[in-house]
């Protein structure tokens, strides 16, 4: 099988590497950075350098692929519209022309689901984002499943926040131990481990999963309860929380049970301090 992963970064970069090693597939791997196709070289049979908006650089990768993993992230909140939006709008004119593309698999996230208060939230729940980045990425979705047809699988994976090799929860939250945050500590976190967000695009590609899936873990902590538990696994004083109101612009128990039906099984469903 021939695989485009457009993005090749924290999850793009792991997820070639694992096709590369443990299948059969021949990978392709993209960046907007020269410097990085060396490295990505290592994990993927071929690399190029393009921008999401770059119409004819995307016909050139995506010419003979069977599937295409969309991995992009922003390098800032005010580059959302370029990576996701217009990669994702590039992307579906240009499959259009390539009917050897069967499947396209997008990571997206739960935060188009906004703030709902800590309720639970499934894939029938609609999106309802809280800032213009997070209209910007439900327009991405409705843009990439409005190409399903027959013959295009379309599918959406609502990540989590992602943790892992390298991007440790302490690195990610140790600079706030001893620290007063705002709000009480009791808006709702859901994570996902770079292994499983791996094995999630794995799983839909073997088994061409079309629609939304939510993948993350098992527990949803409340922002209290998880810096608590990393800052006591590393001897890390305790933040306190100043009771004012949440500014957190998404506050939802994300199910996982949708994808757990349909096969996939989980290789970190409780969230591994670091």
């Amino acid at each position: 099988m021939k695989v485009a992963i457009v993005g090749g970064g924290y999850v793009g970069s792991a997820t070639a590497q694992h096709l590369r090693d443990k299948s059969d597939s021949t990978v392709t791997v993209t960046t907007t950075t020269a410097s990085r196709v060396t490295e990505l070289e290592g994990v993927a049979q071929r690399v190029a350098v393009l921008r999401g908006n770059d119409r004819d650089a995307m016909a050139a990768v995506l010419q003979d692929q069977d599937a295409v993993m969309l991995c992009v992230g922003a390098p800032n909140s005010h580059a959302y519209r370029q990576s996701y939006l217009d990669t994702a709008t590039t992307l579906v004119s240009v499959l259009q022309q390539i009917p050897t593309v069967k499947q396209v698999i997008y990571t997206g996230t739960y935060s188009v689901y906004g703030d709902r208060q800590g309720k639970l939230v499934t894939e029938e729940s609609p999106a309802t984002p809280a800032n213009p980045n997070g209209e910007i990425l439900a327009e991405t979705e409705r843009v990439l499943l409005a190409a399903s047809s027959l013959n295009l699988h379309i599918c959406i994976l609502r990540l989590g926040g992602i943790y892992g090799p390298g991007r440790e929860l302490v690195k990610i939250f140790g600079g706030w131990a001893g620290s007063t945050r705002p709000g009480a500590g009791e808006d709702a976190t859901n994570w996902v481990h770079r292994d499983d967000v791996v094995g999630g695009l794995i799983f839909a590609l073997e088994n061409r999963l079309q629609g939304i899936y939510n993948l993350v873990g098992d527990v949803s902590l409340s922002s209290g309860e998880l810096l608590d538990r990393i800052f006591e696994t590393h001897n890390l004083p305790k933040a306190t929380w100043d009771g004012s109101p949440s500014v957190r612009p998404y506050n939802a128990r994300v199910s996982n049970q949708k994808i757990k039906a349909a096969g996939y099984q989980f290789i970190h469903p409780e969230i591994r301090e670091y």
